[in-house]
């Protein structure tokens, strides 16, 4: 009974832990903790009718612009609030700003009370969004970080809850020599990224011009350092603002480069050429001799993009000209179980492990069920499905002397007083012979093929395009695209790759005319921006 009675007189209640800030790679701020407050009402000490206090504090819990019937619902609301029996504490609003909580107070309203709590905060608004995620309620009403790095970092954001004891007397009164107890809240680890803010910057503005100029209606683009796998910029359109999250539809949350996939095209032909010189099956030199016109494989035409066709092409002519044909004879070199066991190296078909919640991966066609359809068809990218940051995984293996990165966002972890790396993770995939011979190819397609008259004179790029029709209902559509352009620069000496995606553009379907360009625009300011020098 005594212990009974030890326990109502026992107030506790959880210290919340400071939330970890998410840095870019020069230091400055992507998402911050910044204090705010929590508005209460002491119920026994109001003195004013809960009426007027309602009308009084009301207007400041709304978004300007307001409409008088949301001034009326919040009135209620807080009337029901400051008027209840059966409490003499009562919570009327989290998280308000300093300057509201400055001008409440200056009200002087007898039984209002505020209390220090902690809100998140994104100093460049909308920027990366899809990247940072954002933090809202889960359940029970705590804060808890959904999507991307806000997501996945969770656990490491959020630090551990610390827990306050202290002994009251019958009236509610900390008794001063009875007893008290604390368990200290560890602050949330911070996030130091890999994500360039010059670059990110220069990514947006450009992608959201082209987007506008093409008239597509979205459009994803990722920088990263092949030798590495770090993540130096990665923007999608629409995109949302992480701090006002709840005025955008669950739709706007995803990120398309690491949950959408998608047929890649053209772009694919590198991987398949790559695992063919390889297995050693083909030579950049080795003739084509089925590329003389349309191919017939089971009850399907196989057709080059532009009807056109080059009897005896060699497999660099193949690249450059992007002829189906051509593939399905390298697709048929290779065979299905070898292109299948090759796709595999590559990542092709699961999760990169990208340090970002919400990725997801399209499975492969299940090894040894493979027709000839759809070893032809895969040969030049349909019927196989990828996401974004899966192809920029994949491909910069080809820019990287044949190792495989892991695409990661965040370089180091940082507490008090301590610091972790992340360490890259790697793994060998194909030859550094055939990486050259690639590397050669893509050389040759940037230069001289559909896309060349957007190539800048004098820098090397490796690059390819891609123009893949959308699959609806058991069809492809020829009126929806998606235009790609992936490609890495220097060739010899890879300081960047980047993909650029723009889905269904209406000036053009063709990848040459819409993304090709916005890459080469890009890559303009990543030239200068890595010192990268034209040749001669």
């Amino acid at each position: 009974m005594a212990e009974g009675a030890k326990n109502q007189r026992q107030l506790g209640r959880v210290v919340s832990a400071p939330r970890g800030n998410i840095f870019s790679s020069d230091g400055s701020l992507l998402a911050a903790r910044m204090d705010s407050w929590l508005i209460y009402a002491s119920l026994p000490d109001m003195i004013k009718p809960a009426s007027n206090i309602a009308e009084k504090l009301a207007p400041f819990f709304l978004k300007e612009p307001y409409e008088r019937s949301e001034l009326l619902l919040e009135i209620d609301r807080l009337k029901s609030l400051l008027t209840r029996k059966e409490v003499v504490w009562v919570p009327l609003k989290h998280k308000i700003s300093a300057e509201i909580k400055n001008n409440i107070e200056s009200l002087g309203i007898e039984g209002i009370g505020f209390e220090r709590e902690e809100s998140r905060y994104y100093p460049e608004a909308s920027s990366a969004a899809h990247l940072l995620g954002f933090v809202g309620k889960d359940p029970q009403g705590e804060d808890i970080g959904y999507f991307g790095l806000e997501g996945y970092y969770n656990l490491s954001l959020s630090g551990k809850s610390g827990f306050l004891s202290q002994e009251n007397d019958a009236q509610g009164i900390p008794i001063l020599l009875g007893d008290y107890s604390e368990v200290t809240a560890i602050r949330g680890v911070d996030l130091i990224t890999h994500l360039d803010k010059s670059i990110q910057l220069s990514v947006e503005t450009k992608l959201k011009e082209a987007i506008e100029r093409y008239g597509a209606k979205a459009g994803t683009v990722v920088v990263a350092d092949p030798k590495t796998g770090a993540i130096l910029a990665m923007a999608s359109l629409p995109s949302y603002d992480p701090l006002q999250y709840y005025d955008f539809g669950d739709e706007y949350f995803k990120n398309p480069a690491i949950s959408d996939t998608f047929e890649p095209g053209s772009v694919f032909k590198v991987l398949i050429m790559a695992s063919a010189l390889d297995a050693g099956v083909i030579e950049p030199e080795t003739k084509c001799d089925i590329c003389s016109g349309p191919l017939r494989v089971d009850k399907y035409l196989i057709e080059t993009w532009n009807n056109k066709y080059f009897p005896d092409s060699t497999m660099t002519d193949v690249i450059v000209n992007s002829d189906n044909v051509g593939m399905v004879f390298v697709g048929q070199k290779l065979g299905a179980e070898k292109m299948y066991d090759y796709l595999q190296k590559f990542g092709i078909g699961r999760e990169t492990g990208i340090d970002l919640q919400g990725e997801v991966a399209a499975a492969l066609r299940k090894k040894g069920t493979w027709s000839i359809v759809d070893l032809s068809t895969a040969s030049f990218g349909q019927g196989v499905a990828v996401t974004p940051i899966e192809l920029v995984k994949a491909v910069s293996a080809l820019a990287n002397a044949g190792v495989l990165p892991t695409p990661q966002i965040v370089d180091k972890l940082s507490g008090d007083n301590w610091e972790e790396d992340i360490k890259p993770k790697m793994q060998k995939v194909i030859s550094e012979e055939a990486v050259n011979e690639i590397t050669a190819m893509m050389v040759e397609a940037a230069k001289n093929g559909e896309a060349k008259w957007t190539n800048t004179k004098g820098f090397k790029v490796a690059g390819k395009t891609g123009t893949a029709q959308i699959p609806i209902q058991g069809h492809y559509d020829a009126e929806k695209t998606i235009a790609s352009f992936i490609g890495f620069a220097p060739a010899d000496d890879a300081k960047f790759i980047m993909l650029v995606m723009l889905r269904e553009p209406s000036s053009s379907p063709w990848a040459s005319e819409t993304a090709a360009p916005l890459w080469y625009l890009i890559a303009k300011d990543l030239f200068l921006y890595f010192g990268i020098q034209p040749e001669n």
